[in-house]
């Protein structure tokens, strides 16, 4: 009898915990943080990548203090605001980008956490050194600013206005010596331009090219060169401060807030616009680009980024994914057409 009781007392603690288990509630549990790992997984299983899940680090492929090293270092700022990831940002000088984008494309691919500022200094770059490696190599991701370039001299240069330069320039091409970026660059494309549009031999021109703005700048400070060609942000601190005289700006019109004339205004029928950007590394799947250029969209976004717009004087000129794509693939078309006018390549 006793026996029975204790089966049937048995029974009923049973049940109780069957019935308790089926009405429990489910608590859900926090799902363990991405890793790259599982970032890579879930690529390749089609489904979102969680992005960026580590230190963000993005090339400057010039010397500290020119433009490209501008702008990664404002990135670096209004990307750690919007991610809270921490980023980096390290140089890579040499021929105009293509040391480092040799080293970008060798070293980093697959990479989604890897970036690289170029613009339109390394279209032509590439040409200029013959690099065996193109931007077909890299990832389009977006393109971010575009800025006017500027012609200054030294505050005590005996050249006071444009006219001026264009005259020293026509009557002895050699004795005027301009520095600026990379051999096939903006600023050595620019020259080449106003030589073209002033009966001048492109070919004659006496151009010294700098890895980056600071050297450049320092070379113009120094008088070590008639003339500087560059983008107007890397000159305007030292404008400001009146160790340079602002000579024209390569715009079509006349730009708010600066007291210069524009190349056109002053007799010579030139504009051009430099454009920067960034790519990533190649071997990214299609799920990680649109990741990473969603990243840079909130980075677009940003007042962080809005306020390094209005520090440095950029344009805003936010493009991504296959729109940055196709127009990159366009201007290094029409930039290999432009070397080969005006002499830089064959």
């Amino acid at each position: 009898m006793n026996q029975k009781r204790f089966t049937l007392f048995g029974l009923l603690i049973i049940a109780a915990l069957l019935i308790a288990a089926c009405t429990a509630v489910q608590v859900p549990v926090a799902a363990p943080a991405a890793t790259p790992a599982a970032a890579e997984e879930a690529a390749e299983e089609g489904a979102a990548v969680a992005y960026p899940t580590e230190l963000i680090s993005i090339m400057a492929p010039a010397g500290p203090g020119g433009g490209w090293d501008l702008t990664a270092r404002a990135m670096q700022t209004a990307l750690q605001a919007t991610t809270g990831q921490n980023v980096e940002v390290y140089n890579v000088p040499g021929a105009g980008g293509t040391v480092g984008l040799a080293e970008f494309t060798s070293q980093r691919a697959g990479d989604p956490h890897q970036m690289m500022v170029m613009g339109l200094v390394m279209v032509g770059a590439i040409e200029t050194n013959q690099s065996p490696v193109t931007l077909e190599e890299v990832t389009p991701l977006a393109s971010l600013t575009t800025e006017w370039e500027a012609i200054v001299v030294p505050a005590d240069s005996e050249i006071q206005d444009f006219g001026q330069l264009i005259e020293a320039f026509q009557a002895d091409p050699a004795s005027v010596s301009w520095a600026g970026g990379s051999a096939g660059g903006t600023d050595h494309i620019l020259v080449g331009l106003i030589a073209q549009a002033t009966g001048v031999d492109p070919a004659g021109i006496n151009y010294i090219a700098h890895s980056g703005g600071g050297e450049a700048l320092a070379a113009i400070l120094s008088g070590a060169v008639t003339a500087g060609v560059s983008g107007l942000s890397e000159f305007r601190d030292q404008v400001e401060a009146g160790q340079l005289r602002l000579l024209a700006v390569s715009s079509d019109s006349r730009l708010e807030g600066v007291d210069a004339p524009t190349i056109q205004e002053a007799g010579v029928d030139v504009v051009l616009a430099n454009w920067r950007a960034v790519v990533g590394p190649p071997g990214l799947t299609d799920e990680q680009r649109d990741a990473v250029v969603a990243t840079l969209q909130a980075m677009h976004d940003s007042p962080e980024w809005t306020q390094a717009l209005a520090d440095n004087g950029w344009a805003d000129f936010f493009q991504s994914g296959d729109e940055f794509a196709t127009f990159l693939s366009e201007e290094t078309s029409r930039v290999q057409a432009v070397l080969r006018d005006i002499g830089l390549v064959e």
